[in-house]
């Protein structure tokens, strides 16, 4: 297994690269990085086979229209937790697991098509599963900053203008079909696949899913993003905090708190509290200090609760093992839900 003090300079540079144009080409991040094609390509090997980098995708803002994004608090019986856990890291619409501190057990992030498949799943699935004591739900409103926005910083400001020359134009967003899920599920799995590979896997041509490809992320239907795995971040606390703000306040406190680097994830929520905050934090001793910042930065703000992950055991659709190396993949399907008894 890679260790913290393996990752260079180089590889962290590479990171970054990837975190700015996660589908560029091997020629293009060796040209930014000074480096050939074949040693950039035999890094990233490296990093990936080890569990210690990879690329994913999720659904983009684009689809906001045409899904709902949830967090659920769920409480486990004495025993059962890990078997519980295992068991929502199988389901392809949860796309992150977390065992956390405070008054629940399990965070869960859901991914559905709508309220109505949400709330079949919670009362058909989620409440009826063996282990589970209880559950509540909080749908997500404005998503105002998620992870593919966090930086190494590890590349020059020239460097990242010139990896970011070749994004595409915004194009408008459209109702996914068939293809475009099959091609959203597929990418969540890899975000680097070729075209070739995602053709074979969707049933399609390589230039029919390029022109697809390109559209889905210049619509902003999907959304990638490069990870690295939590210890060698010099990040490896995630911290949750559910906070209060005035109504007509939230979005100019999320302006603010979408500033701080920390932040993985801010967002609106329904529930006791309507803005919920993720944040990588150094130690649990910076965690506090976090919290602090956070409303300082933000004096709205009115903390109402707070959580640390102890095990992040699945982060968009990636698995992990206890120190946060990735060991696999469970695609994100937000159009595969089901209804039934779940089982462990």
């Amino acid at each position: 297994m890679l260790e913290k003090r393996a990752m260079d300079d180089v590889d962290q540079a590479l990171v970054h690269a990837l975190q700015v144009a996660p589908r560029a080409s091997w020629a293009r991040v060796g040209a930014v990085l000074g480096l050939d094609a074949a040693t950039v390509a035999r890094r990233w090997q490296r990093l990936h086979e080890n569990g210690a980098a990879w690329v994913t995708c999720g659904p983009g803002t684009g689809l906001s229209g045409s899904g709902c994004l949830a967090f659920v608090e769920v409480d486990c019986a004495s025993g059962d937790l890990m078997a519980v856990a295992r068991g929502f890291a199988k389901l392809p619409h949860v796309s992150a697991v977390e065992h956390v501190t405070g008054d629940r057990d399990l965070v869960l992030t859901v991914m559905a098509e709508d309220v109505g498949a949400l709330s079949r799943w919670v009362v058909g699935s989620l409440d009826t599963m063996r282990g589970v004591r209880s559950s509540r739900t909080h749908l997500a409103g404005t998503v105002f900053t998620e992870g593919s926005r966090w930086r190494f910083r590890a590349l020059t400001p020239r460097q990242v203008e010139s990896l970011a020359e070749e994004a595409p134009e915004p194009r408008p967003t459209r109702s996914p079909d068939a293809l475009d899920r099959r091609l959203i599920v597929a990418l969540t799995e890899d975000g680097r696949a070729s075209y070739t590979a995602l053709a074979e896997l969707c049933d399609s041509t390589p230039d029919t899913v390029r022109r697809r490809v390109r559209h889905l992320f210049a619509a902003r239907m999907v959304q990638a993003r490069c990870e690295v795995a939590r210890p060698l971040s010099e990040w490896p606390v995630a911290v949750i905090v559910w906070a209060r703000v005035p109504p007509d306040q939230v979005a100019e406190a999320a302006r603010s708190v979408t500033g701080m680097r920390e932040v993985r994830l801010c967002a609106g929520v329904t529930g006791r509290h309507n803005l919920l905050v993720i944040a990588w934090s150094r130690s649990v001793e910076d965690a506090q200090r976090f919290e602090a910042d956070l409303v300082r930065t933000a004096p709205t703000i009115v903390v109402g609760d707070r959580a640390v992950a102890l095990w992040t055991m699945k982060l968009s659709g990636q698995l992990l093992d206890h120190r946060g190396y990735r060991t696999g993949a469970v695609p994100i399907d937000a159009w595969d839900v089901p209804t039934g008894p779940l089982t462990e």
